[in-house]
């Protein structure tokens, strides 16, 4: 199977960390132009300076879901580029608590970033993708898309609905050969992980996977590449958990 990106123009967002980073990293070694988006201007600034050095096709963004004019500047700037083959809907934000506990304004602000922003970046990017006859998108939720536990409503209402607006659009896209996908992550060995971890809790939590381990990005981003490659041709409207067999348990 060669999968190859040359001449694709590719949108990840959150891609300076994570999940998203290693897809965006995976995506520029098999030749895709990025166009990338963070929330650090000085990192953001750094990151193009080091790209353009280096002659990588990355080109990040300092953008913030959770500003409306943030979000319209970096829609504005996506409307300059001829054709968007791709997009990755990654960025979002997890605030766990109970529910009477839940505060207004963490309950807003994470459909904003979880679901909101989604939806209008997809609405933006389908549009260019209708003109070529070509596209692939994948939503990045949880295995709280699936399953939920305590704390965890508010997140899990924002991921199920991003899952929704998958199931949505892709029946209404696959006609023009866009194929879009919701990825599901289950629990994963980030760097956020490993500081709000310990080993010990770590490996308890792993015991609990049936694969025996926390996922690395890369096992994540395995799977992003696929269904952002040619090689997916058929698989639309899905919810795919890479989990190690969690939510089977």
């Amino acid at each position: 199977m060669i999968i190859d990106f040359t001449g694709k123009t590719i949108v990840v967002t959150g891609a300076t960390r994570g999940i998203g980073k290693q897809i965006a990293d995976d995506l520029a070694l098999l030749g895709a132009d990025l166009i990338l988006t963070g929330t650090h201007s000085e990192q953001i600034a750094e990151l193009n300076q080091f790209a353009q050095r280096n002659n990588l096709r990355k080109t990040y963004y300092c953008v913030d879901l959770l500003n409306k004019e943030s979000l319209d500047d970096f829609i504005s700037k996506l409307e300059l580029y001829p054709k968007i083959d791709a997009l990755v809907n990654n960025a979002g934000i997890n605030r766990l608590n109970f529910i009477n506990d839940i505060l207004e304004n963490d309950w807003e602000e994470m459909f904003s970033v979880n679901l909101s922003a989604p939806f209008r970046l997809l609405k933006q990017v389908s549009k260019k993708m209708i003109n070529h006859q070509y596209g692939r998108v994948i939503n990045i939720a949880s295995i709280f898309s699936k399953i939920s536990k305590e704390k965890r409503s508010a997140y899990s209402a924002t991921k199920f609905g991003l899952h929704g607006l998958t199931v949505g659009v892709s029946n209404e896209l696959a006609r023009h050969n866009i194929l879009v996908n919701t990825l599901s992550p289950g629990f994963v060995m980030t760097d956020l992980t490993r500081k709000n971890l310990s080993v010990t809790e770590m490996e308890q939590l792993a015991s609990q996977v049936p694969a025996k381990r926390l996922a690395e990005v890369k096992d994540i981003s395995n799977v992003a590449i696929f269904l952002l490659s040619e090689q997916n041709s058929y698989l639309t409207g899905q919810n795919i958990a890479v989990d190690g067999g969690f939510t089977n348990v």
